[in-house]
């Protein structure tokens, strides 16, 4: 078909002003989309539920597209923030936080939840301020015992949306900022497997209380009633003596490597060739103030052996991760804790773990 000069010109026109309307639409789609994320830094931020950002840390732990624990702990505060202010919330790309699951890419380093927790407050806080609460965060974790009884309490009433194990867990206090620590000193107490479902659900109702914590002192924050109660441990300090003093650290280094004020552990070799895996018992016991634990391998291993209380809480790592050829042994434990503060009388228990053998002896202090 045929048209004119003039009716293309006519038609043209038209077309053409269908095209700019169509980009002014998609711009503004654009715009709408990337304001959240070209927002000023640090984002504005509102007084949250903390009861809500604790179920929606919980629940976002387990979600079918990213989940874990520092997407968990960092969607649950930025999701609560877009329902409490919309924008530059409601745009934010979460997902970006899944890297942070399992310590960073599973490499057990900080827990998730913390990184996830301390970014947040990174965004909405100004840098001259966001040390302290960040700083906050990663040591009340490290003091505290988890699940928190709020979060064992929600998940036996079935308040979150995923309610993948509805009795109380286990509680300890890691003592570690780590996540292959913190995982691994509950697994021994609980004696469960990482795999474990209870061990899932203890890092979901944990990625709750976490973010939990951080809405919490965020609120304090902008009501001007923020105060820091974390202070580092007074061992801190001696670990200066054999670190480099250009060594940052807020951590105490016991609860991976023992108490190294002394040098070692003070394993001794004992003579006798050993028939198979051996944790015999203390002797004396009961005991005051020191005991001394013989243990035996059959062949070269790495022997953790630790003191808990009847609680199931860690007390001192009285042999942490150390290898040892086969061979018959003996260590001392001197009735004190990882910081090196007498413990109290009563009943406590050693565990020893080397290879797939783990075996567990009961001790009894007395004073």
């Amino acid at each position: 078909m045929k048209i004119s000069r003039k009716d293309f010109l006519s038609s043209g026109s038209k077309y053409a002003a269908g095209a700019v309307v169509g980009v002014v639409a998609a711009d503004s789609l654009m715009n709408k989309a990337m304001a959240g994320v070209n927002a000023a830094w640090p984002y504005p931020y509102q007084a949250l539920d903390v009861e809500k950002v604790r179920i929606l840390g919980h629940d976002l732990y387990y979600d079918a597209t990213y989940g874990g624990c520092c997407f968990g702990a960092f969607a649950a505060l930025v999701k609560a923030s877009a329902d409490v202010a919309g924008e530059p919330y409601t745009s934010f790309p979460t997902g970006m936080m899944l890297w942070g699951g399992g310590g960073g890419a599973s490499w057990g380093g900080s827990c998730g939840a913390v990184v996830g927790a301390a970014t947040f407050i990174a965004l909405v806080t100004a840098k001259a301020e966001a040390s302290a609460l960040e700083s906050e965060v990663f040591g009340w974790y490290t003091q505290t015992k988890f699940p928190t009884d709020i979060s064992n309490q929600y998940g036996v009433q079935s308040k979150y949306t995923q309610n993948k194990y509805t009795q109380a867990l286990l509680q300890n206090t890691s003592g570690s900022i780590l996540c292959h620590a913190s995982i691994a000193e509950w697994c021994k107490a609980a004696k469960l497997t990482e795999g474990s479902t209870e061990r899932k659900e203890r890092c979901a109702r944990l990625t709750g209380d976490v973010a939990a914590y951080a809405a919490k002192i965020l609120n304090d924050k902008l009501a001007a009633k923020f105060m820091p109660l974390f202070a580092s441990p007074a061992i801190i300090a001696e670990c200066k003596g054999c670190h480099s003093s250009t060594i940052t650290s807020k951590s105490e280094c016991t609860q991976c490597h023992g108490d190294h004020r002394t040098g070692t552990s003070h394993v001794a070799e004992l003579e006798g060739v050993p028939a198979g895996y051996e944790l015999e018992n203390n002797y004396p016991n009961p005991f005051n103030p020191q005991t001394r634990i013989q243990f035996a391998i059959p062949a070269a291993a790495t022997v953790d052996i630790a003191i808990y209380d009847i609680h199931g809480r860690l007390v001192r790592n009285v042999v942490a991760s150390e290898h040892h050829e086969s061979g018959r042994y003996s260590v001392e434990w001197d009735g004190k804790d990882n910081a090196g503060g007498r413990v109290a009388s009563g009943p406590y228990f050693c565990r020893m773990q080397a290879g797939r053998f783990s075996a567990t002896k009961k001790l009894t202090l007395l004073k």
